[in-house]
């Protein structure tokens, strides 16, 4: 989401200040406990994505959304892997791979790094407009302002915390060295764990009052629709080499990981659908705006707020990294950092609908990172030697990857496009 860990790109001096994670290979560094690994894992996959989960549900109705939380939570297990996989088996011949980039390099080459780190900077940069328009929506919701119709989308009540929220963001984003910002980014996951249990808690409630008509199955369309948000809300494979790497017990890591997976999975499910069988057709795209005015529900939500507009600036760094590297040759560059934050803030102001920007990142960044890559990865490495069955299953996994990939984003920015046209 800091509710999206995937800050891990090829640089080492990112993977450094990565939060939770002691830095691997040097002498006297701690290797985590499967508990620890675990928790890691957990963090680095749950983010402000699950917000958005009760609406995605109330498009491709409560059964079919289940099922593809299950489907992407279960290939996404198996592309990890097939990352850890890669990496061991090159191990002797390139043992410094410290993070996704790092292995694109030592698979593919410069072409290799360069694809990690441009999915990698696009993932970032659209999880902070994720936020943007999370936090807008969320305080245009509690404090309505601005004209009802007004002539510009520049213009909305959206757009005008937006405005006001770009002066202190490019005096965050301008600071050099963010480590001291850094823990938020655990803080915030504790803060989104509190609100998930708010939230459930006031759906079942609702829903034993008021048991709105549902549905358990929609069309096509749909179905992509929900794809692209359920890849979103699993993304977090740019962190699962350094996870790995700590792990005291390697041989056990796919056991902890599938069962972090498979709790996340279930978590997601039923947050999902109790948001959904509560609220109905009427569920909006942020969960928490169909929850009222109450105290408790403004303290979260304005929780939520507080998180994501503080690890904003944690989740730029990369893309200011890769950025400097290329046109500025590594040096700070304050005006390349300010003209990002604008960028990012103009596009979280055309953006509508939270839900809607979820399924378009899930269905084009998140399905080439988190499959298509790590499958061309496997297959590269392990060549000849893979057998016919793994060979059959990379090959499905990018072709697949990138057939989803090409109508799931289709799908979405036609979705965006109409709900533009309807505001």
């Amino acid at each position: 989401m800091g509710f999206d860990k995937e800050a891990s790109s090829s640089s080492s001096r990112l993977d450094a200040a990565a939060p939770l994670l002691p830095q691997h290979g040097g002498a006297g560094g701690h290797l985590s406990s499967q508990p620890k690994t675990f928790a890691n894992v957990f963090i680095a996959v749950v983010g402000s994505g699950v917000l958005g989960l009760p609406y995605t549900f109330s498009r491709t109705g409560w059964a079919a959304g289940t099922l593809l939380l299950l489907a992407v939570a279960a290939l996404t297990f198996h592309c990890m892997m097939l990352l850890v996989a890669a990496r061991r088996r090159i191990a002797d011949e390139h043992p410094k791979i410290a993070s996704f980039g790092d292995l694109g390099h030592a698979v593919y080459g410069a072409p290799g790094r360069h694809a990690v780190d441009a999915m990698l900077v696009l993932s970032q940069a659209s999880f902070c407009i994720g936020y943007l328009i999370f936090i807008s929506n969320t305080m245009a919701h509690l404090y309505p302002i601005g004209a009802d119709s007004p002539a510009s989308p520049l213009l909305t009540a959206k757009a005008l915390f937006i405005w006001a929220m770009l002066p202190f963001q490019l005096g965050l984003n301008s600071i050099k060295t963010l480590t001291l910002l850094a823990p938020l980014s655990i803080f915030a996951d504790v803060v989104d764990l509190g609100a998930m249990g708010v939230v459930l808690g006031q759906d079942a409630s609702i829903w034993l009052a008021n048991k709105p008509p549902v549905f358990a199955f929609a069309g096509p369309a749909e179905i992509l629709y929900g794809l692209g948000v359920a890849v979103y809300a699993f993304e977090g494979i740019g962190m699962i080499l350094p996870l790995e790497a700590e792990a005291a017990d390697k041989r056990r890591f796919g056991a902890t990981l599938a069962l972090s997976m498979a709790f996340i999975a279930i978590m997601y499910g039923l947050f999902g659908v109790m948001g959904y069988l509560a609220f109905g057709a009427a569920t909006r795209d942020i969960i928490t705006t169909n929850l009222g005015t109450g105290w408790l529900s403004v303290l979260v939500q304005l929780g939520l707020c507080i998180n994501l507009f503080f690890t904003m600036p944690v989740m730029m760094n990369p893309v200011y990294e890769v950025a400097e590297r290329l046109l500025c040759g590594k040096r700070y560059a304050w005006w390349l950092r300010w003209i990002l934050v604008v960028v990012v803030g103009l596009l979280a102001m055309l953006v509508p609908n939270f839900a809607d920007f979820l399924s378009l990142v899930g269905s084009s960044v998140c399905v080439v990172l988190g499959f298509v890559l790590p499958a061309a990865f496997h297959l590269k490495v392990f060549g000849a030697e893979i057998g016919w069955a793994a060979l059959v299953a990379d090959v499905a996994v990018i072709v697949i990857g990138v057939a989803l990939a090409v109508s799931g984003t289709w799908t979405s920015l036609v979705q965006i496009f109409s709900s533009s046209s309807n505001v």
